[in-house]
């Protein structure tokens, strides 16, 4: 009987800076697929050095692009990884194992993040864990343009080993991020027909800061633990600010 294989998959824009450790992390791999949605550095010839899949496509968001990737993967397995994610030797191993012998359908995974090069063990980012691995024919990501889910039937488990997650290596791209996600919530918030007021923008962006900094102790990750929660509740703030303005620019 033929070992399962794995197939990876990874959404990639402008990532020069940070695909290639993220594929080498998973050169073990069976297989390897890249979607790229216009970069104009070297992320494509980067990435063509660990895989042939390498596809160019235009920016659905992150929902609908992960559902692209996941179609081209082949593998009775799949782990979805971001471009600047890394696989430890600790996880590697422990995938190759469980996917030979398990009844389940997805696993969890442990995250260890860091911001602005600290790593952060308090705050919001406290015991991170998602589901990245499961059997292809489980699994689909939602339709949404950003904070997508990855749906997976059947029952599922978690790992020990870490995924490491280099989030934020300035705060250019903490600032552009908060925009762009922001913009991307509001929309979506608008489409469900949910309805905000400046006050709504206040009172969930100073509970946003005070759940992550205060109650889950962030304050314990220092300069940096403080600067994610000003970070996460301005991008909380603006998404409902931008939804105001949605609501405003709708009506006749």
């Amino acid at each position: 009987m033929n070992s399962p294989r794995l197939s990876v998959i990874v959404i990639a824009r402008d990532e020069a800076h940070t695909i290639d450790d993220c594929l080498a992390s998973v050169a073990w791999a069976d297989e390897i697929v890249v979607l790229d949605s216009g970069s104009a550095d070297d992320t494509v010839s980067l990435c063509r050095r660990h895989t042939p899949d390498v596809y160019a496509t235009d920016w659905p968001g992150f929902g609908p692009q992960k559902n692209r990737a996941l179609e081209r993967a082949s593998g009775d397995w799949v782990l979805s990884l971001d471009a600047d994610e890394r696989v430890t030797p600790e996880l590697a191993a422990e995938i190759r194992a469980v996917i030979g012998d398990t009844p389940l359908a997805g696993f969890h995974i442990p995250f260890q993040s860091t911001y602005l090069g600290r790593p952060i063990r308090h705050g919001d980012w406290k015991s991170e864990r998602h589901l990245r691995l499961f059997r292809r024919q489980a699994g689909r990501f939602t339709d949404d343009r950003v904070h997508e889910r990855l749906l997976v039937e059947g029952q599922t488990g978690q790992l020990k080993g870490s995924i490491v997650h280099h989030s934020f290596a300035d705060l250019e791209e903490v600032l552009d991020k908060v925009n762009r996600y922001s913009s991307d919530g509001a929309a979506l918030r608008l489409a469900r027909g949910k309805r905000a007021n400046m006050a709504t923008a206040l009172s969930h962006g100073f509970w946003t800061f005070f759940k992550g900094y205060v109650l889950r102790a962030g304050f314990l990750d220092g300069r940096e633990g403080f600067l994610l929660a000003v970070s996460n509740a301005l991008g909380c703030f603006y998404r409902y600010v931008k939804l105001v303005y949605l609501q405003e620019a709708k009506k006749p």
